[in-house]
């Protein structure tokens, strides 16, 4: 019996660990429904205001990518649109306990006890980690030229890791993933 629950216990921890990085990275977008972005063909960076400059020059070219695989052309200034890209990188503390037990459940009639047996459970003890999560928000919006109202904003949020590669792995997919959800003659 020890080991069944030991198994689903087990188990449970793994199901959920392995959910965890689902919610580790989120790319979401957001655009001004009322706009006709038919008819908009150029584009001009106004600024690249990022923390690790080396990556500016990876997110301007993952981006010019972008819009010109959808037909946009890039020109030095006065474009129908203005791009601006900004992030923003902090560190969080996270605090995890796991528990080595089913821990305290209703007794058999006699209040609070361990899943049927007066007195204790399978085992309640408890293990607590900290971690420091490293995490990195990057913001790129689209403004009208002429109006200065913003159209499109693509916002990713990743945890970092400590190897550069996958840090650049990370910012390419998500920049990927904002501009497939791009509004291209699209109004609604």
């Amino acid at each position: 019996m020890k080991l069944v629950l030991k198994l689903a216990t087990t188990a449970l921890a793994a199901a959920i660990g392995l959910s965890l990085p689902a919610f580790a990275n989120s790319v979401k977008v957001d655009y001004n429904h009322h706009e006709d972005f038919s008819q908009f063909h150029t584009y001009s960076w106004k600024t690249v205001d990022v923390t690790n400059q080396l990556n500016a020059g990876r997110i301007r070219r993952a981006v010019n990518e972008e819009l010109q695989g959808l037909g946009w052309k890039e020109v030095p200034s006065g474009g129908d649109v203005t791009l601006v890209a900004t992030d923003h990188m902090h560190t969080e503390k996270e605090a995890e306990t796991y528990y080595n037990g089913l821990g305290g459940g209703w007794g058999m009639g006699w209040g609070w006890g361990g899943w049927g047996w007066p007195g204790g459970g399978f085992g309640e003890e408890a293990t607590t980690a900290t971690d420091v999560i490293r995490e990195a928000h990057l913001v790129v919006d689209m403004f009208n030229t002429q109006t200065k109202t913003l159209l499109w904003r693509g916002v990713s949020r990743s945890d970092l890791s400590d190897k550069s590669g996958k840090n650049r792995k990370q910012l390419y997919k998500d920049l990927h993933i904002m501009f497939r959800k791009f509004p291209v003659g699209v109004k609604k």
